[in-house]
C-alpha cells in the first residue's frame, strides 16, 4: 500500500504543472479490500479502530463526530480522513459521494445487483393511525358535514324537500359540534368558516324551499350578520326574494336595494337583475311609474325581451299610448343572437360537411336557439295583441302599426301572423265579415300563410255549416300546404259532414302521419271508426289520446262509449269513474252510470246516481221519470209526488205528469187531493178519458153528486172516439178503394199508400202516353188539394161538434212532446255527439188506461 504513497518534495520550488496525477489514497477504493486497518475499522462498532502505524500527511484534520447514542469522539480513519458513514446491516454506506449510492463493484463480485435494497425483505408496515386523537376526530367529523351538505342539495334537485331540510338540519347540528370540538383543540383562528357558511345558506335555502319563510329569514340574518362571511351582502336578495313570496312588497324592495347598494359595479349582470326584481316588484305593488323607470334603466343597460314586455305591460297599466309605442319598438330592436338558418344548410355536396350539419342541427345549441326566438316571437305578438285595440282609436289601425313596424325589424315573419291575429279579433267581435275579408287577402301569398288563412277560412265555413265553401277553401289549404295537419283535419270534417266516412278517415290518418300530436285528428278518426262500426279501432284511437289528454273529459267520455256498445259494462263503469273523478258535477255522466247499474240490477248504486245527477241538474225530464218510478217501486208515493210535479212544471203540456202527481196522491190515501188534481186535470184537458175515469171512480167511492156529470161527458167522449176512429177508418178504406181504381183505369202496377206510384214501363213512350202521364200528374194534384181542403173542411165541422157539447167549452191545450235535451256538445272533431247517459224508462200516456177502473196504476 504505502508503494502507492507519493510523498510531497523537500524543495520549496512552486511547480505549476505538478500534482495532477496525484489523488488523495483514501479515493482508492479497489484495494479496500485488502486494507486491514480498513476492514478493522468497518468491524468494530460505531467506527472505532485501532491506533494507525503510520502518520500520512493529510490537508484534514480530526474533528468530533457524534455516534449514534449522542457521544462526541474525534475519530479519524486510517488515512486521517473522518469517518462519513456508518455500517448497516452488514452493507457499507459509501464514506463519500464519489461512489454511487447503492452500487459496488465488490457487491459485482460476491452478489446480484440490488440497488433497490428488496433483498431485505418488505418495508415494515405503517404506523396505524390514532382514531382517538383529537385531530383525527375532527377531520371525520368536517367530512361528514360535508357529505350531508351534498345529499342534501341532491335531495332538493331530486324534489324530496323534505328529506333535504332533514339533511340540511343534521348538517348544522354536526357543524356546531365541529367548531366547539375544534376550540378545545386549536385557536379559534383555524375554524373552518367555509364551511360553516356552505352549511348556514345551504339550511336557509332548504327552509326556503319548504316555505318555512320565518326560518329562512333567520338563518339568512346569521350570515349577513357575521362579519367573517365575504360577499355575505348578496344573501339580502334572497331575503328580498322571500319577502316577495310573502307579499311583503316594501321589505322586499328595502332588500333589494340593500344589495344593490353591497354589489360592486363590475358585476353589471348581477345589478341588472336585482333592478329587474325591483321594477316586478313596484308593478305587483301598482307603481307603474316606478317600474318603468326600472325598466328603462335596463333597457338602455343591457336590453332583454323579459325587461322590454314588462316595460309594455307597465306603459299599459298607465295608458301611456307614446310610451307604449317606443317600448314596442325596444321590444323589437332587442338582439336575439342565434345563428341564422342558413347556417345550416349545405353549401355544397361534401358527405363531410353534410355530416356535420346534421350532427349541429338539432344539438343542444340549436334547441337553446329554437327556443329564444320561440320565446322572443310569443312576447312580440302578446305586446302587440295587447297594445293594438289602445294605441290607436281603432283597433285596426292599431294592428296596421304593429305590423309596420314588424316588417321593418329582423322579425319579418311575424308579420303574417300578425294579420292572421287580427282576422281572429274580428271573429271575437262578431264581425265575421271583416274576418273573411281579412283571410281572404292572404290567398295570394306565400305557400304557408296562404295555408294558414285558408285554413281559418275554412273552419269559419264549417261553423256556419257551409260546408261546401269550407270544402273549397279546405282543398286551398292542403294545396298550398300538404304537411298541414290543420288542414288536413278540415278538409276529413267537411268530408265526413257528407257521410263519406272511409275518405274521412283517410284524411285524418295523412293529418297524423303528418303529425303524430295532432289530437283533432286522432279524436275525430276515433269517432269516424265509431260511425263505421270498427268499434277495436276506435277504441284504440281514443286509447292512444287518452295517453296524450290524460284529463279530457271528452276522450274519457267516447272510451265509456266504445265499451257500452261494445256490451262490456264493467268497462264503462270504470271508465265513467274516472270521468266524474275530473267532472264531478257532470249530470249526464252520472245518469249513465245510474243507467248502467240499472242494467246490472243494482238499484241501490242506481238510485245513488241517479240523484246525483238530479241534485246538478234538477231539468233532465228522464232523471227525475226514473226516481219518480223508483220511489213508486219502493212504495215511497208521497216522495215521488215533487218529481212529478217538477217534471209538470218543465212540460205543462205532457197531461200524463199531472195523471201521475193525481195517482200518487190516490196511492198514498190522499183522496181529497187526488180528486181535486183530477179536476184540475179536466179542466186544463178536457177530453183526456183516463182523467174522467178516475174522476168517475172517485166520486162513485167517495158519493159525490157529481159523478152522473162526470159519467155523461165519459160517454160522450168515448161515442166520440168510437165516431173518430170509424171516420179514419172509412176515409182509409175509400183511399184504398180510389187507389185501385185508379191503378186499373192509368195502367199503374203499385202503389203505395198514396205516397208513391209507379208506372209499367213500357216499351217506347209516343205523344199518348206523354199524354196520360200529364193527365195522372193533374188527377194527384187535384187529388191531394181536394184531400186536404176536405180534411181541414172536416176537421172544423169536428171541432165545432166538441164545442157545441155541454161541458167542453174550457181551454184546451193540446199535447205535445218537448223534451229538454241535457247533453252538452264536445269541442273537438267534426260532429261529436255526446251520448246520451239518462235512463230510457218512460211513462207514457198508455199506462194510465187499464181496464178495470178498480186496479191501482203502475208504470212500466
Amino acid at each position: 500500500m504505502m508503494e502507492n504513497v507519493h510523498l510531497a518534495p523537500e524543495t520549496d520550488e512552486d511547480d505549476l504543472y505538478s500534482g495532477f496525477n496525484d489523488y488523495n489514497p483514501a479515493y482508492d477504493t479497489e484495494e479496500l479490500e485488502n486494507d486491514t486497518g480498513f476492514q478493522q475499522a468497518v468491524r468494530t462498532s460505531h467506527g472505532r479502530r485501532p491506533p494507525v502505524t503510520a502518520k500520512i500527511p493529510s490537508t484534514a484534520v480530526s474533528r468530533p463526530i457524534a455516534t449514534g447514542y449522542g457521544s462526541k469522539t474525534s475519530l479519524a480513519s486510517s488515512m486521517g480522513r473522518p469517518m462519513t458513514g456508518t455500517i448497516q446491516d452488514g452493507v457499507a454506506r459509501p464514506m463519500t459521494a464519489v461512489r454511487a449510492a447503492g452500487f459496488s463493484k465488490a457487491a459485482l463480485r460476491g452478489s446480484a445487483f440490488d440497488p433497490l435494497g428488496q433483498s431485505r425483505g418488505p418495508a415494515p408496515p405503517l404506523e396505524a393511525k390514532n382514531e382517538d386523537s383529537p385531530e383525527e376526530k375532527i377531520r371525520q367529523l368536517e367530512k361528514k358535514v360535508n357529505e350531508l351538505v351534498e345529499e342534501s342539495c341532491i335531495a332538493n334537485s331530486c324534489g324530496d324537500l323534505k328529506l333535504a331540510l332533514e339533511k340540511a338540519k343534521d348538517a348544522g347540528r354536526k357543524e356546531r359540534v365541529l367548531v366547539r370540538q375544534r376550540e378545545q383543540v386549536t385557536s379559534p383562528e383555524n375554524i373552518n368558516l367555509d364551511l360553516t357558511y356552505s352549511v348556514l345558506f345551504n339550511l336557509a335555502s332548504q327552509y326556503s324551499a319548504n316555505e318555512m319563510y320565518a326560518e329562512a329569514l333567520n338563518t339568512y340574518q346569521v350570515i349577513v350578520k357575521n362579519k367573517m362571511f365575504s360577499n355575505a351582502g348578496r344573501l339580502k336578495v334572497n331575503m328580498g326574494n322571500i319577502y316577495l313570496k310573502q307579499r311583503n312588497y316594501s321589505k322586499a324592495i328595502k332588500f333589494y336595494r340593500m344589495a344593490l347598494d353591497q354589489i360592486p359595479s363590475v358585476h353589471k349582470e348581477m345589478r341588472i337583475k336585482i333592478m329587474q326584481n325591483i321594477g316586478i316588484t313596484f308593478i305587483k305593488t301598482g307603481q307603474y311609474s316606478d317600474a318603468i323607470n326600472s325598466f328603462e334603466h335596463i333597457m338602455s343597460m343591457a336590453p332583454s325581451l323579459k325587461a322590454g314586455f314588462n316595460l309594455i305591460l307597465s306603459c299599459f297599466a298607465i295608458g301611456d299610448r307614446e310610451k307604449m309605442k317606443k317600448a314596442f319598438q325596444k321590444l323589437i330592436a332587442v338582439p336575439l343572437e342565434i345563428d341564422e338558418d342558413d347556417k345550416y344548410i349545405s353549401p355544397s355536396d361534401d358527405p363531410h360537411t353534410n355530416l356535420l350539419i346534421e350532427a349541429i342541427k338539432n344539438d343542444h345549441l340549436r334547441q337553446m336557439e329554437r327556443e329564444r326566438k320561440a320565446m322572443a316571437e310569443k312576447y312580440i305578438m302578446t305586446a302587440a295583441k295587447l297594445i293594438a285595440p289602445v294605441i290607436e282609436a281603432s283597433f285596426a289601425v292599431g294592428y296596421n302599426w304593429c305590423v309596420e313596424v314588424v316588417k321593418a325589424s329582423q322579425y319579418v315573419e311575424l308579420a303574417n301572423d300578425l294579420e292572421i291575429n287580427k282576422a281572429i279579433t274580428y271573429l271575437r267581435q262578431k264581425d265575421f265579415n271583416q274576418a273573411v275579408d281579412t283571410l281572404k287577402m292572404f290567398e295570394k301569398k306565400d305557400s304557408r300563410v296562404k295555408s294558414a288563412a285558408a285554413t281559418n277560412l275554412s273552419f269559419l265555413y264549417y261553423l256556419e255549416n257551409e260546408f261546401a265553401q269550407a270544402s273549397s277553401y279546405a282543398d286551398l289549404a292542403v294545396n298550398s300546404d300538404r304537411y298541414n295537419p290543420s288542414a288536413l283535419t278540415n278538409k276529413g270534417n267537411t268530408v265526413f259532414a257528407n257521410g263519406d266516412y272511409e275518405k274521412a278517415a283517410e284524411f285524418y290518418k295523412e293529418a297524423l302521419r303528418n303529425d303524430s300530436s295532432c289530437t283533432e285528428a286522432l279524436y275525430n278518426i276515433g269517432l269516424t271508426y265509431k260511425k263505421l262500426n270498427r268499434l277495436d279501432e276506435a277504441l284504440d284511437s281514443f286509447l292512444k289520446l287518452h295517453a296524450i289528454l290524460r284529463n279530457s273529459a271528452q276522450v274519457l267520455c267516447q272510451i265509456a262509449n266504445v265499451y257500452e256498445l261494445m256490451e262490456d259494462p264493467n268497462q264503462a263503469i270504470e271508465w265513467l269513474m274516472q270521468l266524474i273523478s275530473v267532472v264531478p258535477t257532470d249530470s249526464q255522466a252520472l245518469s249513465k252510470l245510474g243507467e248502467l247499474y240499472d242494467s246490472e240490477g243494482d238499484k241501490s248504486q242506481a238510485f245513488q246516481y241517479y240523484y246525483e245527477s238530479y241534485r246538478y241538474f234538477p231539468s233532465n225530464i228522464e232523471v227525475i221519470e226514473w226516481l219518480g218510478a223508483y220511489y213508486i217501486d219502493t212504495q215511497f208515493c208521497e216522495k215521488a209526488i215533487q218529481y212529478f210535479e217538477r217534471a209538470s212544471l218543465i212540460q205543462p203540456t205532457q197531461v200524463k205528469w199531472q195523471l201521475m202527481v193525481a195517482s200518487c196522491f190516490r196511492r198514498s190515501g190522499n183522496y181529497q187531493k187526488a180528486l181535486d188534481t183530477y179536476k184540475e186535470i179536466h179542466r186544463k184537458f178536457p177530453e183526456n178519458v183516463e182523467c174522467l175515469r178516475f174522476l168517475v171512480r172517485l166520486c162513485t167511492d167517495i158519493g159525490l153528486k157529481e159523478v152522473q156529470e162526470y159519467a155523461t161527458k165519459l160517454k160522450r167522449l168515448e161515442k166520440m172516439k168510437e165516431m173518430r176512429e170509424q171516420y179514419f177508418f172509412l176515409q182509409h178504406t175509400l183511399k184504398k178503394h180510389l187507389l185501385g181504381v185508379l191503378a186499373l183505369q192509368f195502367g199503374l202496377s203499385t202503389w203505395n199508400g198514396g205516397e208513391q206510384c209507379q208506372r209499367k214501363a213500357p216499351e217506347q213512350e209516343g205523344p199518348e202516353q206523354e199524354e196520360q202521364k200529364s193527365m195522372r200528374a193533374c188527377f194527384w194534384n187535384n187529388y191531394y188539394s181536394g184531400q186536404n181542403n176536405s180534411a181541414s173542411s172536416k176537421s172544423e165541422r169536428l171541432s165545432a161538434k166538441l164545442r157545441a157539447l155541454p161541458g167542453t167549452d174550457e181551454p184546451y191545450e193540446s199535447s205535445g212532446n218537448k223534451e229538454i235535451d241535457a247533453s252538452y256538445v264536445d269541442p273537438l272533431g267534426p260532429q261529436i255527439e255526446r251520448p246520451k247517459t239518462a235512463a230510457k224508462k218512460r211513462i207514457d200516456e198508455d199506462d194510465f188506461a187499464d181496464e178495470e177502473l178498480g186496479d191501482d196504476l203502475l208504470p212500466e
